[in-house]
């Protein structure tokens, strides 16, 4: 134990009892406005409706707490405990090169890190959804879906991980800048290929066939001068009843894709003022400026991971010997670095609801206020999203304004256009 060893452990205190006092505060929120259904909703979300997403939101919140408590024994294992000395030794003894035994050890910690959170998936799937009548994944289906997303994440992980762990014995004291190079070349070359070879892997896609509703959607596109290789609906009802649509791929590959339970909820102007929102994403380059303010922040580690890495205290901290082991630092500097990050979550909060907003207001010039309204209030129905959700918790993990304060600032920008 050194000074980084206490610096961590209070760190990793910190972090437990502040997100287990805000998920505790969040639950008895929700708790003591179960009785009564908002006034803004009155006559749109029944009693029953309300008192079946508090019960929801309550239930995943204590489920969370216990992740919470895992997760923190888990990281002192692989920590503190010695557990990724155990791990590097096991694999070394197979006596491979230094790149071959660094890309088999992050492979190893990553498939056990699979095999460690599967009790939770467990009971979020077949637990949790299964209780509230929102799942309908199959045992055979989570299987298959596990069995394949280990496959695909080996072929993206191997090639990276090794081409990483080249260029840090290559490359000298500045590794860190190629790394974050070679990273973000990975990552457009993963959402470049994600609609059309990634996603087919695990979801049937066929292109929208309610013409009344593709042209709808097309005149939208053009207005918005979004470019797409087509529109698509995606077989989310097979896994699950809640509904959603995204934007996928960059380039040549960008598509539209809705699950086929959003067009069952939605009506088809409720439909175009959703898409109309996620567009405003596109147009006021709201993915854009994430994606840049992500990459910095990765490169910000990155440098601070260069400075750290030949510190003998980084290591020993970490009840690990005292040489630079490229693999080890990698792996070693991902699982700490949440712990000392958490308190950027309301920043990042806070960014992302901005943008909401201003996505919420684009739609609103685009079309209809009123539905966008009304296709919120159905989608917090139908996903059974909380109406009273705790504002502190909200506001320091909630990436979307509560359902209320958004209809209020669509109903002022309403009323002042």
């Amino acid at each position: 134990m050194n000074t980084f060893s206490y610096l961590f452990l209070f760190a990793v205190i910190l972090n437990f009892a502040l997100s287990w006092w805000l998920k505790h505060r969040h639950i008895n929120h929700v708790r003591n406005h179960r009785g009564t259904v908002p006034k803004m909703f009155d006559g749109e979300i029944s009693l029953p409706d309300h008192q079946k997403a508090a019960d929801y939101t309550v239930a995943k919140s204590k489920l969370a707490n216990y992740h919470l408590v895992y997760s923190i024994i888990i990281l002192l294992v692989w920590t503190l405990g010695g557990g990724l000395s155990y791990l590097n030794q096991i694999v070394s003894e197979l006596g491979y090169s230094s790149i071959l035994t660094g890309v088999l050890f992050m492979v190893s910690f990553f498939i056990l890190g699979t095999i460690i959170s599967l009790p939770f998936s467990l009971a979020s799937t077949f637990g949790v959804e299964e209780k509230f009548g929102f799942n309908r994944m199959t045992p055979k289906l989570f299987i298959i879906d596990l069995i394949k997303g280990i496959i695909v994440s080996l072929i993206i992980m191997i090639p990276l991980f090794w081409v990483i762990l080249q260029v840090m014995s290559a490359a000298g004291g500045l590794w860190w800048i190629y790394v974050w190079l070679v990273v973000m070349g990975f990552m457009f070359l993963t959402m470049w290929a994600y609609p059309s070879i990634i996603a087919p892997i695990f979801n049937k896609f066929k292109t929208l066939d309610n013409e009344d509703l593709k042209n709808r959607i097309e005149t939208l596109l053009t207005q918005c001068g979004f470019k797409s290789n087509g529109v698509f609906v995606m077989d989310g009802s097979r896994r699950s009843s809640h509904g959603n649509a995204y934007f996928g791929g960059i380039g040549n590959t960008k598509r539209v894709v809705f699950f086929d339970t959003l067009l069952k909820q939605l009506s088809p102007e409720e439909i175009e003022a959703v898409l109309a929102h996620e567009l405003g994403h596109f147009r006021l380059k709201h993915i854009t400026k994430q994606m840049i303010q992500n990459s910095l922040f990765f490169l910000g580690l990155l440098a601070i991971l260069g400075w750290m890495i030949d510190k003998t205290w980084f290591y020993t901290g970490m009840n690990l010997p005292a040489e630079r082991v490229d693999h080890i630092a990698l792996i070693l500097f991902m699982l700490i670095t949440p712990v000392f990050t958490f308190f950027l979550d309301p920043l990042m909060s806070y960014i992302s609801r901005k943008h909401e907003f201003e996505a919420d207001d684009f739609a609103a010039e685009k079309r209809d206020a009123k539905k966008l309204i009304s296709a919120l209030i159905k989608l917090n129905r139908e996903n059974a999203s909380t109406l009273t959700p705790d504002p502190l918790h909200s506001m320091i993990y909630d990436s979307h304004p509560p359902a209320s304060i958004r209809i209020s600032n669509l109903l002022k920008e309403q009323q002042t256009s």
